[in-house]
């Protein structure tokens, strides 16, 4: 209990600071969350869904948090440029755990009344509607991070689509990690996509100084009937930062959802994806890329569950691990009694280049239903030595061969990105990547 005895007592002493730089949807949940915490504290590796990542280790450490709310200086634009050539978005940038609201998002205006702010800010304007959705998917009762996340978290983003409204420009959101001293934060993401409404989101997750960062992470996603979610998820961080994000999406009739989450630069990474099928004829796609190398850890853990009938799920998770860098993935299909004409496939597929590299995985399908078409495959393995042999036959070097293998075995999940400049940009940044050279986004003061 020595991990949790120091938030517990941070939330004992700081509850009034915390209500008090937050608003009355958040700080509604906020001591339920608390006691859920105090129940169940950080799960460890004795909990199935934990079992490959020391969560309690990573939350030791004394972060500072920035509770009452000082303004940490910082012009976003100026710390990041992260331009994906010929994207054409609505740029909006969350810093820390704080929405960015001192100037006017760039790119072309949004559709009426589509909102894209703080999370606070909304809350304080329109109650109801936070009130209607927040913390409802992300349940306090049942996972400690969650608990934590909720009790702790001030403010978030928005993001708000109302019915029938099609979103053409993709909303590019950059989470800037900025401090002077190590820091923990807590931010929170609200997405309500209603009824026939559509939208394409690209986060990525970048951090402007060297210090040690702890980011949790919850996001909710309401994906409405026949409505459509594209949601990009791009890790470019450091060594010393350490994630650990859960993503929950509920998918009501006929809705599409296809979630992309790459990792090219990190420390210690933990995802948590959970989505429910709440509508017949829903369909989701998850993938998603792994490149690490010297003691990196990245861990995603996912669950779909079929809740009613009709309903199709992909899943594509690749993983290139070089030097000590070790990888996880657990996904779980689970089928439940009714879901007939249940229609999903789950791949998981990794390269360890080194002896030292690591790689757990483990695919699961429940089923309790008779008429459905499902699979699941995992396999690890090294690069074949024919093709080595073959390529360097040819004149290409060792060195070059193994880049061009290991480029084409992840190129399957960056083709699925369905955003062209986005793409094209990740193909630049992959390679990069696997050349060993720095390849933040361009402009980054980090890269000068």
């Amino acid at each position: 209990m020595d991990s949790e005895k120091q938030y517990i007592d941070l939330y004992n002493q700081c509850r009034d600071m915390i209500c008090a730089h937050s608003s009355a949807p958040l700080n509604a949940v906020r001591d339920a969350a608390f006691d859920d915490f105090k129940r169940m504290g950080f799960p460890t590796k004795k909990v199935e869904r934990y079992k490959y990542t020391d969560i309690p280790s990573l939350f030791e450490p004394d972060y500072g948090l920035n509770l009452n709310r000082l303004n940490i200086p910082v012009d976003p634009y100026e710390a990041f440029r992260c331009d994906v050539p010929n994207l054409s978005t609505s740029l909006y940038f969350i810093v820390n755990d704080g929405f960015y609201g001192k100037s006017t998002p760039k790119g072309q205006p949004l559709p009426e009344g589509v909102i894209v702010d703080s999370l606070g800010k909304v809350a304080a304007e329109r109650p109801e509607l936070i009130e209607k959705y927040y913390a409802k998917l992300a349940k306090t009762s049942e996972d400690g991070i969650t608990a934590l996340n909720t009790m702790l978290a001030q403010d978030g983003l928005l993001v708000y689509v109302p019915k029938g409204v099609v979103v053409n420009k993709a909303v590019q959101v950059i989470n800037i990690l900025r401090s002077d001293v190590d820091l923990m934060v807590n931010r929170r993401v609200l997405i309500i996509v209603e009824e026939g409404a559509e939208i394409k989101l690209l986060f990525c997750d970048h951090a402007a100084d060297d210090r040690r960062f702890l980011t949790t992470q919850v996001i909710e996603a309401y994906v409405g009937d026949n409505a459509g979610l594209d949601l990009y998820c791009l890790e470019e961080t450091h060594a010393k930062n350490v994630r650990v994000s859960n993503l929950f999406i509920e998918q009501q009739r006929s809705s599409r959802v296809n979630h992309n989450i790459i990792t090219l630069h990190n420390g210690i990474t933990r995802n948590r994806t959970d989505l429910v099928f709440a509508g017949e004829g829903a369909e989701c796609n998850l993938s998603g890329c792994v490149i690490a190398d010297k003691k990196q850890h990245v861990d995603n853990n996912t669950l779909i569950d079929h809740r009613v009938a009709h309903c199709t799920s992909n899943e594509l998770y690749k993983y290139v691990l070089d030097e000590s860098a070790t990888g996880a993935f657990a996904g779980r299909v689970l089928v439940r009694h009714g879901a007939q004409k249940t229609d999903s496939v789950m791949r998981n597929q990794n390269l360890c280049s080194t002896k030292e590299a690591r790689m757990y995985t483990q695919p699961m399908l429940e089923i309790y239903a008779d008429d459905v078409k499902c699979a699941h495959g995992s396999t690890v393995g090294q690069l074949n030595d024919a093709a080595l042999f073959y390529m360097r036959q040819r004149g290409i070097s060792l060195k070059e061969a193994k880049l061009l293998l290991e480029f084409a075995f992840v190129n399957e999940v960056v083709d699925g990105i369905k955003l062209e400049p986005l793409r094209d940009r990740l193909h630049y940044l992959v390679e990069k990547r696997f050349r060993g050279e720095l390849n933040k986004c361009e402009g980054c003061k980090l890269c000068r």
